[in-house]
Parts: C-alpha cells; structure tokens; sequence
C-alpha cells in the first residue's frame, strides 16, 4: 500500500521530468527552495498532479537541481547588477559632461573678459599716448630715426612693430611721400592727405602730427594697431 501510494503521487509526467534531467525541474523547485508557498486554483488536483516536488526527486539528483536553482538566481541577480552598474555608470558619464561643459564655458567667458580689459586697457594707453603728438620740436626736416623715435613714444609698445609694419609698406616712414597717381600722402598714405588736418593744421610737414592722425585712425577703425596690421595682411591696404 505504501508503494502504491507513492505512485500516486507522482504523475508520469512529473517523474520522467524528473528522471531525464534535473535542469527541467529548476522552475518547479525554486518555490519550494525559496520557500515561497503557491495560491491554490480552481485546478489544484490538476496542478498537484503535474507538478514535480523535490522530496520526489531521486536523492542523487536533487543536489543537482538545488544548484541549478541557485545558479538561475545567482544569473538572475547578476544580470539586475550589471544592468545597474551600467545605468550608475551612464548617469555619471552624463553629470561629468554638463560639469566640463559649464567649467569650458566659464573658462571661455573668463578668457573673452580678459582679452577685452587687456583691449580696453591698450586702446586707453594708445589715447593717452597721442596727446605727446604736441611736446615734440617743430623742425624743418626729419630723418627716419627721428620719425620713429617719435612714434615709439606716442604708440603703446606692445602694438608698435604692428603700427610699424604698416608704416614700413605704405610710406617706408616718408612723411613726404605722395602718390603720384592717386594723391594720397603721408607716413599712412592717407587719401586725401588733407583728412590728417582733424589733429593738425601742420599735417603736410610734422610726421609728429600724422602718427597722431595714423594712431587715431587704426584706432578707430580695427580697435588697435595690431587689428588694423592684421587686416592689412589680409587684403593689402587699409
């Protein structure tokens, strides 16, 4: 009788599962190793037949499928790991990016500040420096030396070899020198040369007088010496 009731409580089903391997049995277990208790159903005795439980299993298979069980929920919990580290990660990477964009974005804004209080400053240097236009001897004739010392000291320093440059292609420091075809004269080769009596009656004799008007010209119209050399290169004239 006892035999016979052992069989019955095993369905053909449930043992062949049991006996062809222990991995089929895994999803039928983890609710008992788990120790998770399942709702009845309207199918119970259905149920109850096909299901296979552990203490049925043959003893030398049951170890098998406790590991397998436990294998499933160690992959399980492996893969939810990973896929949270991953989401961690990703969001990090996310926050470091807007952290860099803000801090390159202030380091812009702080750079473009300090160019224009550098670009303010020369530009105050350069209108201080025009009012020495009036301190300098009036002679009858200059030599270039003496041209060019009296624009070292009207002209900042750090735009000098620019403001120099375009003295260099447009006159070679003549202060006399005229176009022949266009009429233009002067240190800047100012057209019409008449333009440079806005700072001087004297413009046509005193190269005193048109570095002052070349100064404030550059000055005006590029923002600096240096703006106005740069320009010049760009398109041979000014």
């Amino acid at each position: 009788m006892l035999e016979g009731n052992r069989v019955s409580r095993i369905s053909v089903r449930g043992f062949a599962v049991a006996s062809a391997t222990a991995v089929t049995a895994v999803g039928s277990v983890v609710g008992v190793a788990s120790g998770s208790t399942a709702v009845p159903s309207n199918d119970a005795e259905a149920t109850a037949s096909d299901a296979t439980l552990l203490a049925d299993i043959p003893a030398g298979q049951q170890a098998q499928v406790q590991t397998a069980s436990l294998t499933q929920q160690a992959t399980a919990q492996a893969i939810q790991a990973d896929a949270s580290a991953k989401k961690d990660a990703e969001e990090a990477a996310r926050k470091q990016a807007a952290d860099d964009a803000v801090a390159k974005q202030k380091a812009a804004e702080k750079a473009e500040q300090e160019a224009k209080e550098r670009k303010e400053a020369e530009e105050a240097a350069s209108r201080d420096a025009t009012r020495d236009a009036s301190s300098f001897a009036v002679q009858s004739s200059y030599t270039v030396a003496q041209i060019q010392a009296m624009a070292q000291s009207m002209v900042p320093s750090g735009q000098y070899q620019c403001f120099s440059n375009i003295v260099d292609h447009e006159s070679s420091w003549n202060y006399q020198a005229v176009n022949a075809s266009s009429g233009a004269y002067g240190l800047f080769q100012a057209l019409p040369g008449s333009k440079m009596s806005s700072v001087g009656s004297d413009w046509q004799t005193n190269p005193a007088t048109q570095i002052k008007w070349g100064l404030n010209y550059m000055n005006d119209r590029y923002g600096s010496p240096c703006d106005a050399w740069s320009f010049w290169q760009a398109n041979h004239w000014y």
